[in-house]
Order: C-alpha cells, then sequence, then structure tokens
C-alpha cells in the first residue's frame, strides 16, 4: 500500500512500506513538524513578474520547503519588496491550519490571500496596510472554504474593535476622527486629582457631565479660543468674565456739596434729546450713583467709560474722575470714598456730538466689599488740575462699568 499525505505534505507512511528508507522519510516528516511549528519563511510577490498576479502556494508532499507549511510568512521581503500592481496568493482547498503573514511590501496596492477556487472569504490588506495579519484557513467547506482574519492587533496595526471591553485604557495626546483629523487633544497634568466623569441617562433624563476628584470643590472650566464664545445649540452660553453695566446720566444723583448741574439739551425738535450732566470748566463738581453689585462679580477692581458731549467746540483736555466705597450690613454709609481713578479725553471739536473716553485703568473699591453690599460711587470732573484745558461744560449722558465675574449667575 502506497503512502498518502496530509494537506502540509507530512508522508503518512504504510505498514511495512519504504523498507530501508523509513529513516530517511522519518527525518523529512519530523524536519516538516519543525517547519510547521517554528521560524519564518519569505515568500516574493514578484516572482510572476510585476503588476497584478496570482503567487500559489502548493504544497510539496513528502519534502520540506513549501511556503504553506510556515506558520510564519513574510509576503515580499524581510526589507519590503516594491510591487507595481494588487496581488493575490492561494492556498489548496484542503489546507487548514493558521498563520501569521506580515504583508511586508511597498507601493499603494492591495495584497489578497485566499483558497485557489471557490467563493469563500478571503483576507486582504489594503493599500496602506503594511502590517501583520493573523489568519485562520478554515477548510470548512469542500469547494467555498473561508480564510478568515482573526483580528491580530499589533502598535502599527490600524483596526476597528468591536465588541470588546477595555479595562483601563490609556488614550496618548490625541483621538482622531474617521478621516484621522484631531477631534479632540488631550493635555496631562502632573499630580493631577480631578477629572471629568461623564453618565449616560434613561429615558427623559440628559446625560451629565460631571467634574469629579480628590476635593471637595471642583470647578468646570470651559475656555473658548480667542474672541471666541460658549454656545449651546440655539443661543450663547453666558460664562463668567467681563461684564458691563449702564448707568445713564438721569440715574445719577446730585450731593449737596458742589454738585453738577442736571440739564436738558434740545437737538432738534422731535429728535433724541440729551438728559446730560454738566461739569463745569473752572469747578469742581461731583455725581454720585449706588448699586447693589450683582453676586456673580468677583469682588476686584472695575473699570469705567465716560459717555459725554462737549458744549464748546474747543478741542481741550477733560479729566474725568471715579471713585467707589462699598458698605456691608450695619456699616455706616458715613465712609470716605476710595482713591480715585481717572481718564482723560480731548473735546471732539462738535457740539451735541457723543463721544467717549477710553476705558480707565483699575479701580479698587473702599470698604472690603462683599456679596449684597451697597456700593456708592462718585463721578467728577477734575477741573482744578491745570492739565484739565477743555473750556466749556462737559456735559456727561452716562457712565458705562466694566466688572469682572467669576460665576455665570447670580444664585
Amino acid at each position: 500500500m502506497a503512502s498518502t499525505y496530509t494537506p502540509l505534505g507530512v508522508e503518512l507512511m504504510a505498514t511495512g512500506e519504504n523498507a530501508g528508507t523509513w529513516g530517511t522519510k522519518t527525518n523529512v516528516n519530523l524536519q516538516l513538524a519543525e517547519q510547521i511549528s517554528s521560524g519564518y519563511v519569505v515568500q516574493t510577490l514578484n516572482a510572476a513578474g510585476a503588476g497584478a498576479n496570482t503567487t500559489t502556494l502548493s504544497v510539496s508532499d513528502g519534502s520540506t520547503g513549501a511556503t504553506l507549511a510556515s506558520r510564519i510568512i513574510i509576503l515580499g521581503a524581510v526589507s519590503a519588496q516594491a510591487i507595481t500592481g494588487n496581488k493575490i496568493v492561494t492556498i489548496p482547498l484542503d489546507v487548514e491550519t493558521w498563520y501569521f503573514i506580515k504583508n511586508s511590501t511597498s507601493g499603494a496596492y492591495t495584497v489578497q490571500f485566499k483558497y485557489v477556487s471557490g467563493s469563500g472569504g478571503s483576507v486582504t490588506w489594503s493599500t496602506t496596510d503594511k502590517d501583520w495579519k493573523a489568519i485562520y484557513a478554515s477548510a470548512n467547506d469542500g469547494t467555498d472554504p473561508d480564510i478568515i482574519d482573526l483580528g491580530l492587533t499589533t502598535a502599527a496595526n490600524t483596526q476597528t474593535l468591536t465588541n470588546k471591553t477595555l479595562t483601563s485604557p490609556k488614550i496618548g495626546t490625541s483621538i482622531l476622527d474617521t478621516n484621522g483629523l484631531e477631534l479632540a487633544l488631550l493635555t496631562a497634568t502632573g499630580s493631577a486629582v480631578n477629572e471629568f466623569t461623564i453618565a449616560n441617562a434613561a429615558a427623559g433624563a440628559g446625560p451629565i457631565l460631571s467634574a469629579t476628584g480628590d476635593e471637595s470643590n471642583v470647578d468646570i472650566n470651559l475656555n473658548p479660543k480667542g474672541s471666541g464664545v460658549l454656545k449651546s445649540a440655539t443661543a450663547a452660553i453666558k460664562i463668567a468674565g467681563t461684564e458691563t453695566m449702564w448707568i445713564p446720566a438721569n440715574a445719577l444723583y446730585l450731593p449737596t456739596t458742589n454738585p453738577a448741574d442736571a440739564a436738558s439739551v434740545e437737538t432738534t425738535a422731535l429728535r433724541p434729546e440729551l438728559k446730560v450732566l454738566d461739569f463745569d470748566a473752572s469747578t469742581a463738581q461731583y455725581a454720585q450713583f449706588a448699586i447693589a453689585m450683582p453676586k456673580s462679580w468677583n469682588l476686584g477692581t472695575v473699570t469705567y467709560q465716560v459717555f459725554w458731549s462737549p458744549s464748546t467746540t474747543n478741542t481741550g483736555n477733560c479729566i474725568f474722575g471715579l471713585q467707589g466705597v462699598s458698605c456691608s450690613e450695619g456699616d455706616t454709609a458715613d465712609v470716605a470714598f476710595g482713591t480715585a481713578q481717572e481718564v482723560t479725553d480731548a473735546g471732539i471739536g462738535t457740539v451735541e456730538d457723543v463721544q467717549m473716553t477710553a476705558v480707565s485703568s483699575a479701580m479698587t473699591i473702599a470698604g472690603s466689599p462683599a456679596d449684597d453690599d451697597q456700593t456708592f460711587f462718585q463721578l467728577y470732573r477734575d477741573a482744578a488740575d491745570g492739565s484739565d484745558t477743555f473750556t466749556g461744560e462737559a456735559r456727561v449722558l452716562g457712565i458705562k462699568l466694566f466688572y469682572t465675574t467669576d460665576a455665570a449667575n447670580d444664585a
């Protein structure tokens, strides 16, 4: 009875056969077993010529060296073989085994690994995939067997994970979208103790983004870039930062001592009429206002801008000053204002024109401000300063007060 062979070429000798050559054949079988169990083989893909073609991996019955008998195969060359067309590599229909195979080619072409015939599944390296794959040749059908990608993941491998659980994964410096473009950048902070927790929600409730960590009180900081603002899908979201408050001239009251003069200035009938406080060119005059600052105010310095209109065409400099003091519950209101911050503006040269000063430098409010305080402000024109050279009445239309918040609302 003659010998038979396995799909990978191992000789199965019949009883009583091969007298005198049994030892040689056995040694060949052992060498085949060693080839099957260890080592690797390089299979060139250009043996059939350049361009697109097929490389057939065939069995070598009773001898070593057949590529398909090795478990680890490098397709191309160790240092990457240049190919100029899509390549196909085939194995016989009856081979059932597993492989570690690397596409070691260069050039934007695919490499497909399949059975020699039939419509079963195959495995294909894309034009950019130059990595290892774990492959199972299933021989699950005599006519249409399947080649199955077992999903080997390596450092250089790009792979989609489905139904996989990742326990405590470490993510690098960025997350990319499906086009390979930056979706989110991740910055590590040394000795970090606070983080985000994201929770989904059942029907009727919204998912939650929470600040969590070792500390009892943890802020969430959202920082738009440049002049950008934080927006929802339908409207801008209010965030902490610089806020403004408008105090019109008719909201200021006049002190008993050296008050400015309240006036109405008609431009043309039925056109805007100016409600103003006139500040004299030779005598220091004052006006005051009092407000309860918003609770979201950070209790820090404030700045201001004076809106005014000249009574003459003179273009000399006009100096305004503002000072403030804050009173808590139980404090006396008989208290001195804080140090004034002054701002200079030249007359615009045209009567009834609207003009505004530059924003002042930071002004400290006296009295150690606290939430829910009553804060008093006093505005004046420093007419006694020799640098105040505007010769007419400075008609104040109002003040824009700038303050900084550290909360999005006054809750």
